[in-house]
């Protein structure tokens, strides 16, 4: 008898919930994870304590959005495949649509005085909001742990003095842990892994899109970002300023952090920001593109091990594997703060607005994110037409 039948709900309530949720979800992952959890464990029974936990442990294990991979999760649990696939595409589905609205509206009015002013103030509140989590990050993911603080500083100041992505070096970081974990005699080797495998990792140049075609080198970047998106979604923007900016030149630099302030104004995945770069890039087939490719591999990444998870996932080796590669992500979103506040800090009034962001998250635990953008819009307006 297929295991669907006996679910108290069908796989049409669970996309619409998706559907609803991908709507009007704000708050980031924790505060999307916590939706989930509120209204499919304990309002509706419709999904098991066990299997919630089960699926945020994989979630957080496995490279992706927090919040995507969890809907994923929960769609594969009674429906397999299928309720994996129409879950995490009713989820993704609302905020893409809206960033391709927003798109549209932005290279519309890009030229006008009034948007570029809306943005200035954006781009510093942006920076905030970045510097806040990469402090909270860092803060629950490092802890005391000598070895994952120099991975932490290894990637944060190489992402400082390259101003780009590095895949190997988050590599290095999740082999190096794991060397470092697994076994107490590995730890010396751990030790001359530090003189051998980081140089060799700063030096490899992982460049996958090998065609020439504008959307072919769409299509490989964001696969390759979306493959390694660890600790948080806000882990893709160093990789996407490297590509985007720095190595393909699709963007300028205020573009960049507009695309990032965009994400941050949608309900959803921050990691939605793609739709938007794509969009500015290469138009709808562009912001397609962009999205299935960084979506794909974390959907993969998800239903693949979700049968196997409960036998294997709790393995030492995997769980220090992930926490190296973790450490590196979060040492290189740290260095992204100091790479994009360069660019969006460009004046007293900007450095303010940065700080009062910073202030305010720190002190107010239920401020709104999209809420502060709006704010920040509102206060770079107001000082253009003042000064």
């Amino acid at each position: 008898m297929p295991e669907h039948i006996a679910t108290p709900y069908s796989l049409k309530n669970l996309v619409l919930y998706f559907l609803k949720l991908g709507t009007i979800g704000f708050g980031g992952p924790v505060a999307l994870v916590g939706y989930m959890h509120r209204d499919l464990v304990e309002k509706r029974k419709w999904i098991t304590e066990d299997d919630y936990r089960e699926g945020l442990a994989l979630s957080q294990l496995a490279p992706g959005p927090l919040a995507a991979q969890l809907g994923i999760y929960i769609g594969f649990v009674h429906y397999r495949l299928l309720g994996a696939t129409l879950a995490g595409l009713a989820f993704v589905l609302p905020s893409f649509l809206m960033v391709l609205a927003l798109g549209a509206i932005y290279v519309h009015y890009q030229g006008i005085s009034w948007m570029q002013a809306v943005f200035y103030g954006v781009g510093a509140a942006v920076i905030g909001i970045i510097a806040v989590s990469a402090y909270k990050l860092t803060k629950k993911s490092i802890g005391k742990d000598y070895y994952l603080w120099f991975i932490y500083l290894i990637a944060a100041v190489t992402t400082v003095i390259t101003e780009d992505e590095n895949i190997w070096l988050f590599i290095g970081g999740g082999i190096f842990y794991w060397l470092v974990k697994t076994s107490f005699s590995l730890k010396r080797q751990a030790g001359n892994t530090v003189q051998f495998v980081f140089p060799a990792f700063l030096q490899i140049n992982a460049g996958l899109a090998a065609g020439t075609g504008k959307l072919t080198e769409i299509f490989f970047f964001f696969t390759k970002a979306g493959t390694f998106v660890f600790g948080s979604g806000l882990a893709i923007v160093p990789f996407l300023y490297g590509g985007v900016v720095k190595e393909f030149g699709w963007l300028n630099e205020q573009e960049f952090m507009d695309a990032v302030a965009v994400a941050m104004i949608t309900p959803g995945p921050v990691v939605i920001t793609v739709g938007f770069i794509g969009y500015l890039a290469a138009g709808f087939t562009g912001a397609s593109v962009a999205a299935f490719a960084t979506f794909f591999p974390c959907y993969l990444l998800t239903v693949i091990p979700a049968p196997y998870f409960k036998k294997y996932g709790k393995r030492p080796g995997i769980k220090a594997f992930v926490d190296g590669i973790t450490a590196a992500a979060i040492g290189a979103i740290a260095g992204a703060v100091i790479v994009l506040g360069k660019r969006s800090i460009q004046d007293i009034p900007t450095a303010l607005i940065c700080i009062a962001v910073i202030a305010l998250l720190m002190l107010v635990k239920k401020a709104q994110e999209p809420l502060i953008i709006l704010i920040a819009a509102v206060l770079g307006l107001l000082i253009k037409v003042y000064t």
